[in-house]
């Protein structure tokens, strides 16, 4: 298996010509072809790029290491790294203004660490709410913004008191923050939606925050099936908001992938001043998909779009100012995207003639796959390694770098011409194991066909991505919602069915039946390795210290009473009982009543619940969805009782 990863990584490696240049720790030197990868020690941690961000004067450039638990300064000018710093599992990160201090969000803590780079030192901790991934600065009013997945809320402190200002609850996994110019509003992007998954439209959403009143302003739906909001960015001028995303066709059986059957990949605009979706573009083509978008940066001059393509292992370049012009209708007569589309069906044509006819009908762009390719409006670059997420312009628009997350590495490239111009390593690193490759090929879109998408295109970090889906393994047409596969090696059988007798066999079929593709025994193994390896993360309904609270003492009495009987289904080390059960959620779709008991570990972030999503809360599942009493007795608990459950199994 190893000699197999080798070799696949070698042909990647290859995949981008000329010069580059390489960082180690002892600094940098100049390569005649790429790098090899970051050198390899025993006892070290993978290092993981994952975010990165200039400074305001461009001299330097702040990286996030995921893994490693670190972050790395380097001087951008000789590519060498002036400081490494400890933090808890940075994700995203700010600068503070013109100042020499950074903010970097710790996920595996409730805090985001601001970082003297001078000094190279954490100054001080800002509390926040569990789970933070995204940061942004609004100068002006001299307040951080951070997006904390755990409990939905986005997170406002004022760092002039260092002190959180405001928590505003929000729904489905807050994750990429930008700040609006000249609006005081800032556009969070959301992973997954909170709606029941059984709604048709369900899709996740970018929110505003008026910094002003420090509240919810707007919560923007994106266009049916759209989740996994990761890159967030505003216009310099505040008028437009950009979200890149996974545009899910959850409405449809899984019975092919081509043409972005069950997926597509999108760049979302909203107009901010009337805080409504103003047009949505596909960045895949007809015949190839752009897995799984993440990063996104914009030029200086507001002309020019970068976006990391994470599963395809690329990044695109759009040439915004235009796409803007051929979205008011501004589309040149002679324009050869007005003609009919050769790859299409005999008479078929482009979308850009409705556009031009009339401008409100761009909503047809949400489904036109040729749409940016005809007006040659976008440019993807193939990178080598894998991973590619977070992506920084300098000040002055000329250097581009991007965090290689399984690569260990940032590549730079010069910005005007799309080439390569450097690469940064993050230092020594661990040897990769079977569960690291395991989780690159999980988040791989190349392995699927036509690089639509990856397993993580559902299964975000491994977990939900909340909506419903057709898959053909029970059926067609009942449809079921995405489960979490943590501990899914511990469960026999899987899926709400037990269509699949154990993960392995549900690995196999996902790869053959979502990705469309036959895949090396070696890899199915990878990928079970990874999913072996999946720890849950304590829940934020716990005290800081780990333990229950009051109420979730009293669920838990509750939850193990033998009038209530949670406890004879959701019982042993996972919480199930592995077993089909009949508890009258049936639905008109359904061609069967019984259903494979859901393990309860890290059940407060598998929102919604139930086998088809029905239920957005658990407090709905032990009430509006459970009249019957037939998974749990809860019908004669009290209104307090029920949130003392709710708070326990929250709990877990």
């Amino acid at each position: 298996m190893r000699c197999t990863v080798r070799i696949n990584m070698l042909r990647r490696s290859f995949a981008l010509a000329g010069p580059l240049l390489a960082v180690t720790a002892g600094g940098l030197f100049s390569a005649a072809s790429n790098p090899a990868p970051p050198p390899i020690q025993a006892g070290l941690p993978f290092r993981s790029p994952y975010a990165a961000a200039f400074s305001a004067d461009g001299k330097l450039l702040a990286v996030t290491d995921r893994t490693a638990g670190s972050v790395l300064i380097f001087d951008s000018a000789s590519g060498k790294p002036v400081h490494r710093v400890a933090v808890t599992e940075p994700e995203g990160l700010a600068w503070e203004g013109r100042t020499s201090r950074i903010l970097v969000a710790e996920h595996g803590a409730e805090s985001v660490a601001e970082i003297d780079t001078q000094a190279g030192r954490v100054v001080r901790r800002l509390a926040v709410a569990p789970m933070p991934a995204g940061v942004a600065v609004s100068p002006e009013r001299s307040l951080m913004v951070t997006a904390c997945a755990a409990l939905h809320d986005v997170s406002i402190v004022d760092l002039g008191r260092g002190r959180e200002r405001a928590r505003i609850a929000c729904r489905g996994e807050p994750f990429g923050v930008a700040i609006v110019p000249g609006r005081d509003l800032a556009a969070v992007g959301c992973l997954i939606p909170r709606v029941p998954a059984t709604d048709p439209s369900a899709s996740s959403s970018v929110l505003l925050i008026d910094l002003k009143s420090c509240r919810l302003a707007a919560d923007i739906r994106l266009p049916a099936g759209s989740n996994m909001v990761r890159g967030v960015a505003a216009s310099r001028d505040g008028r437009w908001i950009y979200a890149v995303h996974v545009l899910g066709k959850h409405n449809l059986p899984t019975t092919q992938v081509d043409r972005g059957w069950i997926n597509t990949n999108a760049l979302t605009i909203v107009d901010a001043a009337r805080r409504r979706v103003y047009a949505t573009v596909l960045l895949d083509s007809i015949f190839e998909g752009a897995a799984d978008p993440w990063g996104v940066a914009i030029s200086p001059d507001g002309a020019t779009m970068w976006i990391t393509l994470s599963g395809a292992q690329q990044f695109a370049r759009i040439d915004l100012a235009r796409l803007h012009r051929y979205l008011a209708g501004d589309i040149p007569d002679s324009s050869p995207m007005l003609r009919p589309v050769p790859d299409y069906a005999a008479n078929s044509r482009s979308a850009w003639v409705d556009v031009k006819r009339d401008p409100s009908r761009r909503d047809l762009l949400a489904t036109d796959l040729s749409a940016l390719y005809v007006a040659d409006l976008i440019t993807r670059t193939d990178l080598p390694g894998y991973g590619p997420r977070g992506l920084a312009l300098s000040p002055d628009g000329k250097r581009l770098a991007v965090a290689m997350y399984f690569s260990g590495v940032v590549r730079m490239f010069d910005a005007a011409a799309g080439s390569p111009a450097g690469c940064l390593s993050m230092g020594p690193a661990r040897a990769d194991n079977a569960a690291r490759v395991g989780e690159r090929m999980f988040h791989d879109g190349t392995l699927c066909f036509q690089h639509w998408l990856s397993c993580a295109t559902c299964h975000p970090d491994g977990r939900a991505d909340g909506l419903n889906w057709d898959l053909l393994n029970d059926g067609i047409g009942n449809p079921k919602n995405t489960r979490s596969l943590l501990y899914a090696h511990l469960r026999s059988p899987v899926m709400s069915q037990g269509v699949r007798s154990n993960v392995r066999v549900a690995v196999l079929a996902g790869f053959r039946f979502i990705e469309f593709r036959e895949p090396a025994p070696a890899e199915t193994e990878a990928v079970e390795a990874f999913i072996a390896s999946m720890r849950p993360r304590r829940s934020p309904f716990r005290t800081r210290s780990g333990a229950l609270s009051a109420s979730a003492q009293q669920g838990k009495r509750i939850f193990e009473s033998k009038q209530a009987r949670c406890a004879a289904c959701h019982s042993g080390p996972i919480l199930t009982d592995q077993k089909l059960h009949d508890v009258g959620t049936r639905n008109e779709l359904d061609n069967a009543s019984a259903f494979v008991t859901p393990t309860l570990v890290e059940v407060w972030r598998t929102a919604p619940y139930l086998h088809d999503g029905s239920a957005v809360t658990i407090r709905d599942l032990l009430t509006r969805h459970n009249a019957a009493d037939r998974h749990g007795v809860t019908s004669r608990l009290t209104s307090r009782q029920i949130d003392d459950l709710t708070c326990y199994v929250l709990s877990l």
